[in-house]
């Protein structure tokens, strides 16, 4: 195994010299409580610039990415994203500016912010929104906060949020943390949200519904226009969790199925690198009778000029310091712009096509969840597998690190055992997903002729499985002699 940075370390090697200083040097121990100074040395590694250069050159060859190989996360939308708007983020006059200068010398920012929410309400069919949440979850609890503001401006008091069990997990918190109590809606047995549950829990108490569509399970939920129906005319509204609006991008839009509010992950649908816990942007839109609840400030247009509007009386206020993550929101405009209606429309149109395509071909290796045309993700499920080899699902995902390839998101959503949830996106070639099928075939080959080879998974990789429970629960996050 390589040695960690503290162990390369030798006393008196040094990677830099400063020039000397003509500030007088100044006792700490005068400036500071003893109680705020080192009790004992910090063990900072003492090393050569040249060493420090190879041993963290040396740690990134053992990352794997998107752009190294196939990236199959289910849910989470890692694929390859343009190079161009890295480009275009790192521009001088969006990453050199501050965000408390006068509105008057950032025209320019405020135009794309301006530009890209007219874009953003019009692909998802919404009056306007707002750009500053950080990420799918922060835009959750904003569109929670704006249901409480609205049913509080009628004089309702509403307190039950309806949750599908194929929902993200945090759709239930977000609403939680926002006040709301949860009721779990079961699917049905096509894997779909039952009209009949939803029916059940309807009623005077009733805020609204959290879904995702397409839903976790990658199936588009058919009945979602009547749900909607049903929704609003007991007085609730409907929340759209936009973390897979890659599978419908340019062909259904949440304001057209009559959601009232909605999020985006520019991260994943809109050309942010996305992994590792970001970097996120989740903007919110909205139907136009939760317009005056948006957050301050808004991004206004008046007299020629872009203004940021503190004026909106009824705002739940503010939700973030600033004015969201400006690095991924423009990323996400040049990927507009460069894409055009067309080129959004054939990105939907490509996911699709390849997670119908890996579904069929993977399905008759391990067995599919809800086996139906599917949008852009699909789960499999190996409890046959599990049953007869006693091979579990987290077997299988370490044996692909062997083969140099990604395993897929697994044990989520939790209504299908063993579950394996495969998302090939719309950037991948046909050539790597028929390898990635060859691959799953030969793991299931080896499954029947030596599970205890799986077991031990992964063989070749720089670290070998590892105790996760204790990884979690006993984490060593520091060297110490």
């Amino acid at each position: 195994m390589d040695k960690l940075i503290f162990e390369i370390s030798k006393e008196g090697r040094v990677g830099y010299k400063l020039p000397e200083s003509e500030i007088p040097s100044v006792d700490i121990n005068k400036i500071f409580p003893e109680e705020l100074l080192a009790s004992e040395d910090r063990n900072f590694p003492e090393l050569f610039e040249v060493d420090v250069i190879r041993h963290f050159t040396n740690l990134g060859r053992k990352n794997f990415g998107v752009d190294v190989g196939f990236y199959p996360l289910g849910s989470c939308t890692m694929k390859y994203n343009p190079k161009i708007n890295e480009d275009v983020s790192s521009f001088e006059g969006f990453a050199n500016i501050h965000p408390l200068q006068p509105a008057e010398t950032i025209q320019g920012i405020l135009e794309l912010q301006y530009k890209i929410l007219q874009a953003l309400s019009e692909i998802t069919g919404m009056k306007w929104g707002t750009l500053q949440p950080f990420a799918g979850a922060h835009g959750e609890f904003v569109g929670m906060k704006l249901f409480k503001a609205y049913f509080k401006a009628k004089g309702e008091k509403r307190t039950k949020i309806l949750v599908p069990d194929s929902a993200h997990g945090t759709n239930p918190a977000s609403a939680h943390i926002s006040g709301f109590e949860i009721v779990e809606i079961k699917s049905g047995s096509d894997g779909l949200l039952s009209i009949d549950e939803v029916k059940k829990n309807l009623g005077p108490d009733l805020a609204g519904l959290m879904i995702t569509n397409p839903n976790t399970l990658g199936l588009f939920e058919k009945n979602i226009v009547e749900i909607a129906k049903l929704i609003h005319e007991a007085g609730g509204l409907l929340y759209y969790d936009g973390a897979n609006f890659n599978a419908i991008l340019g062909k259904v839009r949440p304001g057209d199925m009559d959601f009232d509010v909605v999020h985006l992950n520019l991260h994943k649908t809109f050309s942010t690198p996305h992994g590792g816990g970001g970097p996120g942007s989740g903007p919110v839109l909205v139907k136009e009778k939760l317009v005056p609840f948006l957050p301050v400030p808004d991004i206004s247009f008046k007299d020629g000029k872009y203004y940021l509007n503190y004026d909106i009386p009824k705002s739940i206020g503010r939700i973030s310091g600033f004015y969201g993550n400006i690095a991924v929101i423009v990323r996400a405009y040049a990927y507009i712009l460069t894409m055009g209606h067309d080129g959004l429309r054939h990105v939907s149109e490509m996911a699709v096509l390849n997670a119908n395509y890996l579904r069929k071909m993977l399905s008759d290796k391990i067995p599919v969840a809800y086996d139906s045309i599917c949008k852009h993700e699909f789960v499999l499920t190996g409890k046959p597998i599990k049953d007869s080899f006693g091979v579990s699902t987290l077997d299988i995902a370490k044996r692909m690190l062997d083969y140099g390839i990604h395993p897929p998101t697994i044990y989520f959503p939790l209504i299908v055992p063993e579950a394996l949830m495969i998302e090939p996106t719309e950037t991948e070639s046909k050539e790597t997903l028929d390898h990635f099928c060859e691959i799953i075939g030969n793991i299931v080959k080896e499954i029947k002729e030596n599970p205890e080879l799986i077991h031990k998974a992964p063989l070749n990789t720089p670290v070998r499985r590892l105790d996760e429970v204790k990884a979690a629960k006993d984490p060593v996050l520091r060297f110490k002699k």
